[in-house]
């Protein structure tokens, strides 16, 4: 099945951005919908964005609309979290998940079932 590795993260202040990459090995994204999770110190790990197999349909976490943008691009097997207009808030370990098929409850860990190691973002104010 695929594998999943995440990269983009660092320290950033607040106010910037980063851009995070979830790219897949093994085999093609073709056919997966792919989430964004994050989970800070001492926290559960919550639902950040979502993207389906086609790219056409995206969620978001209330606590980052307008601010936070995923995308991907089938080709080159990635998918993107842009991050804008970074807070405190914002940090913790980002992790990317993946689910073949359709997404029914886009914001539940247990719909997916491939998860990546995890790239730490830590916004100072």
């Amino acid at each position: 099945q695929v594998q999943l590795v995440e990269s983009g993260g660092g320290l950033v202040q607040a106010g910037g951005s980063l851009r995070l990459s979830c790219a897949a090995s093994g085999r093609t994204f073709i056919g997966y919908a792919v989430g964004w999770f994050r989970q800070a110190p001492g926290k559960e790990r919550d639902f950040v964005a979502a993207i389906n197999w086609s790219g056409r349909n995206t969620y978001y976490a209330d606590s980052v609309k307008g601010r936070f943008t995923i995308s991907r691009d089938n080709v080159k097997n990635t998918v993107l979290l842009q991050m804008n207009s970074l807070k405190p808030e914002d940090t913790a370990v980002y992790y990317c998940a993946a689910r073949v098929g359709p997404l029914t409850n886009y914001d539940a860990r247990d719909e997916y079932g491939v998860w990546g190691q995890g790239t730490q973002v830590t916004v100072s104010s």
